[in-house]
């Protein structure tokens, strides 16, 4: 998913006449568009599996960086305790 200088990079006139080939061409090769206004990078248009995939690695990240929060400030719990709790809350269930 490498950005080609010469088809990745389009300004927003380019954008806006050829939305459609656009889209096909991001949905196709699965690389990002590069979209310039006034010859600045301003924005990226991304095929929606590609944005979905990056979300949801952005969401366990997240989560890593949580966990190891709780680690190294104490807040975790051994097997043995997890376990009782669990089967505490099944026995609830099943009354």
């Amino acid at each position: 998913m490498g950005i080609s200088l010469m088809e990745d990079i389009k300004p927003i006139s380019y954008i806006k006449t050829n939305a459609a080939d656009m889209l096909a061409y991001i949905n196709e090769s699965k690389s990002p568009i590069v979209i310039t206004q006034n010859g600045e990078a301003r924005g990226v248009m991304l095929d929606i599996d590609s944005y979905q995939k990056m979300t949801d690695a952005l969401i366990l990240m997240r989560l890593i960086e949580r966990s190891e929060a709780d680690t190294e400030s104490g807040a975790t719990r051994g097997h043995a305790q997890v376990c009782a709790a669990l089967e505490e809350k099944l026995a609830q269930y099943e009354r």
